[in-house]
């Protein structure tokens, strides 16, 4: 039976949502949306960057694989600390760490000050999504909660399209540093706005206390959401859905399109942009029919990974010297499932793990799609220096890891529909038993 039928009454303990949540939800969600325009500024900036620092593939990439390392590094950390200060204390450290990370590599005048940088950029970005997660399941009843993570993650796919076309035409208009520079004044916007009005939940509906034991709390933790399956269920669907969209976006997909695909720049740069209004689009969709039927999460998520596998070859191995141009649109159009499909992920392991628990969890859930991002990265970088820029060779790396996550997705499927039938039949028993 599909989550339709499911009673639609908010749990004990809901919270009602409505339009303050709306209103103070929208402000830690500017505030990924500029973590993202500062995230994927890169991607439209790697050539520029390389003419810049004067580094070769491999050097590039590192860019964007400290940057991501940082990133899924600090997962579970970021999770430990927004389960333990609040959402409004994290988002406030991850806004000025990542302003400060922009507006270091506006001004770096070598390529060691502008991995510093972008390190530096990575962690506050760590802190922002996992941060957003919370502060929507504190603000709306959990029956809104695989709606309100695609909305959040097509904001941020806003803040990707801002790159794509805002700045790539300032960098060519107005050069590197005064992009990059007026870029990061967004950054002191946003947390002007999060210190002035952003609660971390509705007058009410305090979280209950939670004892603190230093080292033994962190392991507890870690733990008790490890061993849930739907967590690491859902960390291998977000493993093996985000990272082909990721790695065209973040880097190579602008290299790819022009010095294998023989495109201008400007044609790059709109079929970048396609990659981003698909997302954005099927986000949407993707949102509405998990809400409706949650036995859809998995076939979603296989059929997303098995079609992008399907176009990735087609274009990449396509005979002769160049892909035909509606190939390329139709890959486009397909990598934008990716974001969406990677967001089922968190539709796992979010009724696996009690609210207390929900940053550790989606922390390891957000890790899988960035350490696959961060190890293709890194693969097509070397590949591409080993092969003479041999792009069939370096793109291939991306098969390897969709077996990977296939295999684990298969294998824990059953484990976590098993235990999230039992959870839902002990919460029903508790809730009849509640005093009205």
């Amino acid at each position: 039976m599909s989550s339709a039928a499911a009673p639609t009454l908010p749990l004990p303990g809901d919270p009602p949502g409505g339009r303050r949540a709306v209103r103070i939800w929208g402000i830690g969600v500017a505030v990924y949306f500029v973590a993202i325009i500062f995230r994927t500024s890169l991607g439209v900036a790697g050539l520029d960057a390389a003419d810049r620092f004067d580094v070769n593939a491999s050097a590039l990439s590192t860019f964007s694989i400290l940057q991501l390392l940082v990133y899924a590094g600090m997962q579970i950390p970021v999770g430990l600390m927004v389960d333990r200060l609040g959402t409004k204390r994290v988002l406030t450290l991850g806004a000025v760490l990542f302003t400060l990370g922009q507006l270091g590599f506006a001004l770096s005048p070598s390529y060691g000050t502008a991995l510093a940088s972008r390190a530096l950029l990575g962690c506050g970005d760590a802190m922002t999504f996992i941060s957003v997660l919370r502060l929507g399941s504190r603000w709306f009843p959990a029956r809104r909660g695989p709606l309100i993570s695609q909305v959040a993650a097509l904001f941020g796919m806003a803040g990707n399209l801002i790159s794509t076309l805002v700045i790539a035409r300032a960098l060519h208009g107005f050069g590197w540093t005064t992009t990059f520079v007026g870029s990061s004044l967004a950054g002191v916007v946003v947390l002007v706005l999060l210190l002035l009005f952003l609660k971390d939940h509705p007058e009410g509906y305090e979280p209950p206390p939670v004892q603190h034991a230093g080292g033994t709390y962190v392991r507890k933790q870690i733990a008790a959401a490890w061993r849930e399956p739907g967590t690491r269920l859902g960390m291998w669907v977000h493993f093996t859905t985000q990272f082909p969209a990721m790695v065209f976006l973040l880097l190579w997909g602008m290299p790819f399109l022009v010095e294998d695909q023989g495109l201008g720049r400007g044609t790059a740069g709109e079929l970048l942009t396609l990659v981003v209004l698909s997302n954005m689009t099927l986000g949407l969709v993707y949102g509405q029919i998990i809400a409706r039927h949650q036995t859809a999460r998995v076939p979603l998520a296989l059929g997303t990974v098995g079609t992008t596998a399907a176009l990735w070859a087609a274009a990449v191995f396509h005979p002769g010297d160049h892909a035909p141009m509606w190939l390329l649109v139709v890959l486009c159009l397909v990598l934008g499932a990716c974001g969406p499909a990677s967001m089922i992920g968190f539709d796992f392991s979010r009724p696996a793990n009690p609210p207390e628990r929900q940053g550790t969890a989606s922390g390891i859930v957000n890790m899988g799609g960035f350490v696959a991002s961060m190890t293709t990265l890194l693969a097509v970088g070397v590949l591409l220096d080993a092969t003479g820029d041999n792009y069939r060779v370096a793109f291939s790396s991306v098969f390897f890891l969709e077996a990977l996550g296939i295999a684990q997705i298969l294998r824990l499927r059953v484990k976590a529909a098993r235990r999230e039938r039992e959870y839902h039949v002990v919460s029903r028993v508790e809730a009849v038993h509640v005093p009205a």
